[in-house]
């Protein structure tokens, strides 16, 4: 059953909160259509540790509102807390703004010493037992798929406080879904915040945490001055794929007449499908942070210049074969799909070659997909990696081999009629491929383990218009209404895009998008188009829509500027350049949809993501935005952040963007300002 979900995420979209300031009980509560969804803990609006024990926030203090006044619009809430060694002054500002609720915190410290280990917070109680959380790039729903690798951060019974550093989110927000009954039951709460360092840090480079606490009788959305928790541990963070290292000692230790603020929004919305509540917040933190700004990013052309002319770098030919090598070596294998990518110019080449004015280019697009076309086939389709010394073929996954079938099913549409290119090879190619894979999607005791082979569904949807093959139309559909049934709900999140992990990954998310974008192209059913808006939504989360802010190091040299780049999975959590393959479709569905802020956002995505590129026109691959590293010395977590892996420079990094500018002038864009 495909659950269709765009009209209700918009209806949602638009609730707006109510805040409510009760005088009495002294709590602030924020309701929507008359419900209550937060409001702040009975103890105080204010909470502060002033210890720290067993690397924790201890001897917590509390604090009520004992004035409130009305000004220019925002509803101010003052306090105060009074401690031996002097006195908090307290205040905190509301104002609605769209479906949200901004506000702004602030602490005055009056006192005649420095105020050791302490710890400020921000706690916000939604009245349920039980919710599930969205935290982007991070948590999907307790990373239900990830957690049998014991490398992701989880939510369960028994884990039940999850706290990141607000560098390590690509969209700075906690979302929990509650549950519910029903759709009507159903409701989100999510906090929005505004990434910073936490002034007097005991650590240097020390950032405000955001996430959730569950309690008993309710779950808590969460910020604190720098503890992080995670998979039932204290002070630690998930610095390495294979887990988590300690993060200790994270307090304030703050001086006599320090002020300190903290900005942040809550929003809420109800009555929508299971699975669907972080949707509305995703919007959200596209309209806070307005990620569109292209001024200082390298321009359109400029990317697919530099790009092209590295790619010729790693164009072999000899007396057997012809290809585009993984690797820089001169032994590098011919490798489809994933990070070689192989298959990828050869579809580019075409609708880009009046922008790279280059001859070779028809040579290099004939002779590359003619040789990829010689791997054999077996039941579970065709090998994947052509090892040129030994002139045979290995290795086999689903998928590399969708991707594959998805840049032969584009080089054969934008060749037809071109007399200079003879797609024979390529079509008979596909169609076998296609064929294998129809009738195993097809077969009765067809489930497959994880997202990965929605990379299926959009080359068989393009297969099914060139060959005039119903079959291949019944396949994908197939494929799509399965994913859709398995995954929209977000009891399992898309997952298993990537080959290096198992788990929550945004390139799951993006097999599905892609196959239910094309789903909708062929059939022009809005189930498609419904299941494309989640996807995407999914997809987005691990978008950065701001700036990081980063230490002295390269990165920060180069003024580097995170917007437009995503992260890669709950495990591993730097960024790279693969959102910029996604770019396009994120366009026609905006233009799909009448979202200008998804055509803007997409442009920038394609943009920024050209930064670093050397003057060779090489760039790396991951981004150390957070304290994570998959390379080099891992040692010092202190040192993980600010760094940049340039030495894994995999085929895909340059195919991606060539591919991606052949989508956007196959859809007339022909320029991204």
């Amino acid at each position: 059953m495909f659950i269709v979900l765009h009209s209700t995420f918009v209806s949602a979209l638009h609730l707006e909160p109510t805040l409510k300031v009760d005088r009495e009980a002294a709590q602030v509560r924020i309701t929507v259509n008359g419900k209550p969804a937060l409001a702040s803990p009975p103890e105080g609006l204010w909470s502060i540790a002033t210890g720290w024990q067993e690397q924790w926030p201890a001897e917590w203090r509390h604090a009520r509102f004992d004035r409130v006044e009305e000004v220019n619009g925002w509803t101010i809430c003052h306090g105060t807390l009074a401690l031996e060694q002097g006195e908090w002054q307290l205040r905190e500002s509301y104002r609605p703004q769209h479906s949200r609720i901004e506000v702004v915190r602030r602490a005055t410290w009056i006192g005649k010493e420095t105020l050791e280990k302490c710890t400020l917070s921000v706690r916000w109680q939604a009245p349920v037992a039980k919710a599930q959380p969205l935290m982007p790039g991070i948590l999907y729903y307790g990373n239900p798929s990830g957690a049998r690798s014991k490398r992701v951060a989880i939510w369960s019974d028994e884990v039940r406080e999850a706290l990141f550093e607000e560098h390590r989110y690509p969209m700075p927000f906690a979302c929990l879904e509650t549950e519910a009954a029903s759709d009507a039951e159903r409701m989100a709460v999510t906090l929005h915040s505004i990434p910073c360092t936490a002034p007097y840090g005991n650590k240097s480079d020390q950032w405000w945490s955001l996430g959730a606490i569950a309690k008993d009788d309710c779950n808590e959305l969460v910020l604190l001055s720098g503890p992080c928790a995670a998979n039932g541990r204290h002070s630690v963070v998930k610095a390495l794929q294979s887990g988590f290292m300690d993060y200790p000692d994270t307090y304030l230790n703050v001086p006599p007449g320090a002020i300190i603020e903290k900005r942040y929004y809550l929003q809420v919305a109800n009555d929508f499908p299971q699975g669907a509540g972080f949707r509305p917040a995703v919007r959200s933190s596209i309209e806070i942070f307005e990620p569109f700004a292209t001024e200082g990013l390298p321009t359109y052309e400029q990317i697919i210049k530099a790009k092209y002319s590295f790619a010729t770098t790693r164009w072999h030919e000899d007396e057997s074969s012809a290809g585009f090598g993984m690797y820089q070596s001169k032994e590098s294998p011919y490798v489809m799909g994933w990070c070689g990518q192989a298959a990828s110019p050869g579809y580019a080449f075409v609708p880009l070659s009046a922008k790279i004015d280059d001859p070779r280019t028809t040579m290099m697009t004939q002779r590359s997909l003619d040789h990829l076309t010689t791997s054999p086939i077996n039941p579970n389709g065709f090998l994947l990696i052509y090892d040129r010394n030994k002139k045979q073929w290995h290795g086999q996954d689903p998928v590399s081999q969708g991707q594959a079938m998805q840049n032969f099913a584009s080089a054969i549409q934008a060749a037809e009629g071109k007399s200079q290119y003879d797609s024979s090879k390529w079509r008979t190619f596909l169609q076998q491929a296609c064929d294998v894979h129809t009738k195993r999607i097809l077969a009765d005791e067809w489930h497959p383990n994880s997202t990965s082979e929605a990379f299926f569904i959009a080359p068989l949807c393009k297969a099914s218009q060139i060959f005039k093959n119903e079959n291949y139309k019944k396949a994908a559909l197939q494929a799509a209404d399965h994913y859709a049934a398995r995954h929209t709900s977000m009891e399992e999140p898309y997952w298993g895009g990537t080959l290096d992990a198992s788990c929550e990954d945004k390139e799951g998310a993006w097999a599905a998008f892609q196959g239910f974008l094309a789903a909708y192209e062929l059939t022009r059913d809005p189930k498609y188009l419904a299941g494309a808006n989640h996807a995407c939504d999914v997809v987005l989360t691990y978008t950065c829509v701001y700036d990081i802010e980063l230490p002295p190091g390269r990165l920060r040299n180069q003024q580097f500027k995170s917007r437009g780049w995503t992260g890669v999975s709950a495990q591993n959590q730097h960024l790279d350049v693969y959102g910029v393959v996604m770019c396009p479709s994120i366009y026609k569905l905006g233009a799909l949809t009448n979202r200008d802020d998804l055509k803007q956002l997409a442009k920038v995505m394609y943009r920024s993501c050209g930064q670093l590129i050397d003057p060779y026109g090489s760039q790396g691959e991951q981004i150390q935005q957070t304290n994570f590293a998959q390379r080099g010395d891992m040692s010092d977590l202190y040192k993980l952040r600010g760094g940049y892996a340039e030495q894994w420079t995999v085929f895909w990094i340059t195919a991606h963007f060539l591919n991606a500018a052949a989508q956007f002038e196959e859809m007339g864009v022909t320029s991204l300002d």
